[in-house]
């Protein structure tokens, strides 16, 4: 719900309560006020949907999509008699992000069972791991390039603990339907999928991240993003955000700056990409601000965040572990992982992202924030492909940063999703460092491409694309050019000699845009000077 802007110049928002009704609005605080006198802590849940090929208990597929419950069985329908079998793959799955997070592996571990009623909870309670998870005390670096980030305006690196990566069962999913939100109240029915419930799932949750200050938006969203890069590179999920494969839980609290204290957390579930995890954080702080400035307490609750506002409102009352009333899983026997195993999961381990980053950019002699500039924009991997491929690091950034990400926005798509290969790409630079092409003219060769009109020398064979560098026909260009411009010509000839853009200009227009502008220069300072 929009917020509007109160009489005191805060901003105040409507919020929708428990039982569906809107509550008195609320005046927000500004934020650089707010993070002046409280001191922001922060903390983040991160759910991961595996990448198996079946579920976690079962043989069902763990797979996106399909029609309404048709990847279901007795065991992930919670059926009497049904008995669970652990994944192998799962588990390696689980240790592979632990160790890449600098967890300790557990040499013993086991699944509890978490209770509680849900529609899409086919069991009533959850398979999951409570005080003895598969991972533990681990951390994971993040950097940010904002200018404010240091003193200096150097990056600055925040060290994020990992409190615990554990292994547990998704759930289904709930369709409310006939409503204006999508959410159970004003619904008319709503509708279960168990596709889902069963998906192998990890929880991998932060310790309290400290002495963030102003930057708790920030350093939110870096993680995060250094989490998705991690979990992609390691190959253990697709970590779609707009499927739901990466889901992020943010809990956020306020005490007086310089207390030492911790305030009361609120939690917001669910959100669901790295936009609206800096978003949530940030209303969070102007809103718990307010309440603190009234005199009033913050309700250790669950919340809501809202993609079209910007906004949280509030859910339930926040659970404590107590009220799962968790117990060993009895159908289930403790894990032991071989010290072997592990070993050799960790000997497996690919180069991870940071290490990856820091080794390219030595290698390309970029900047960090040139190399953030292609990370932000999912071209690290294209870059990289096409420099492989024989393009200069420059050429190879030049074209998927520029052309290439132009193209994608104008047409809302991925820049992986385009229709051209970095094979391509290095193709359309080569050319245009040996002079066949220019820039002007390698645009329309990568519109060809994109097109479906072949490869880069097919595109320029059949659209007559290369570049005229034959002096006899540039000659005829250049004398047209000087006849239909007598006023630049002499121009020219009097001293002038900026002026010779002009002519160069018209010459290109004439051969669209095909000709060697640096050799046309070249012949028309002969033609006109005695240089």
């Amino acid at each position: 719900m929009p917020g509007s802007v109160g009489r005191g110049g805060g901003v105040e928002t409507s919020e929708i309560g428990r039982g569906g009704g809107v509550r008195a609005s609320t005046a927000l605080v500004g934020y650089d006020e707010a993070v002046s006198r409280y001191d922001p802590l922060i903390g983040l849940e991160t759910h991961v949907e595996l990448g198996t090929t079946t579920k976690l208990f079962c043989g069902c597929p763990a797979t996106f999509g399909g029609e309404p419950n048709t990847h279901v069985c007795p065991v992930c329908l919670g059926l009497p008699g049904s008995l669970p079998v652990p994944s192998r793959a799962a588990i390696e799955y689980t240790i592979r992000i632990g160790l890449a997070l600098n967890c300790s592996i557990a040499e013993w571990c086991r699944f509890a069972r978490k209770n509680y009623f849900y529609p899409d909870m086919p069991k009533n309670f959850q398979i999951s791991q409570y005080d003895e998870p598969l991972c533990t005390d681990g951390w994971l670096d993040v950097v940010l390039d904002e200018p404010e980030a240091g003193a200096d305006g150097s990056p600055r690196t925040f060290r994020v603990g990992i409190e615990r990566v554990h292994l547990e069962e998704d759930t289904g999913k709930s369709q409310h339907m006939g409503g204006a939100t999508g959410r159970i109240h004003g619904a008319d029915y709503s509708l279960v999928d168990y596709n889902r419930a069963g998906i192998p799932l990890v929880e991998i949750v932060t310790k309290p991240v400290e002495g963030t200050g102003p930057l708790a938006p920030k350093v939110a969203h870096a993680y995060v993003t250094e989490l998705r890069d991690l979990l992609r590179s390691l190959g253990v999920s697709d970590v779609r955000m707009e499927e739901g494969s990466l889901r992020c839980d943010v809990n956020t609290s306020l005490s007086p700056r310089g207390s030492g204290r911790w305030g009361t957390r609120t939690e917001t579930k669910n959100v669901n990409s790295l936009r609206s995890v800096e978003q949530a954080v940030h209303y969070e702080i102007e809103r718990q601000a307010a309440v603190l400035d009234a005199g009033e307490r913050v309700i250790q609750e669950t919340r809501h965040f809202h993609e079209d506002s910007g906004i949280t409102t509030s859910g339930r009352s926040k659970e404590e572990a107590q009220d799962y009333r968790y117990f060993p899983e009895p159908d289930l026997v403790p894990l032991a992982p071989p010290r072997d195993w592990v070993e050799q999961i960790r000997a497996a381990l690919p180069e991870l992202p940071a290490v990856r980053r820091a080794r390219l950019q030595e290698a390309w002699g970029i900047t960090a924030a040139e190399m953030t500039d292609m990370r932000n924009a999912g071209a690290l991997g294209l870059v990289e492909q096409t420099i492989d491929a024989g393009a200069s690091p420059a050429d190879a950034r030049k074209w998927w940063l520029n052309e290439l990400a132009r193209r994608a926005n104008d047409t809302g798509a991925e820049l992986a999703s385009l229709p051209i290969t970095p094979a391509d790409v290095a193709a359309v630079a080569a050319l245009v460092q040996s002079g066949a092409l220019n820039d002007r003219l390698a645009r329309q060769v990568i519109e060809g491409v994109l097109a479906g009109e072949g490869t880069p020398d097919e595109v320029v064979a059949a659209r007559g694309l290369a570049v005229v560098s034959d002096d006899t026909a540039l000659n005829a260009a250049v004398d047209e050019a000087i006849a239909a411009h007598p006023d630049v010509a002499d121009k020219i000839r009097g001293g002038k000699v900026a002026a010779v853009g002009a002519l160069v200009g018209a010459v290109m227009k004439a051969t669209r845009g095909r000709a060697d502008a640096s050799r046309v220069r070249e012949l028309i300072l002969a033609r006109l000077t005695d240089s």
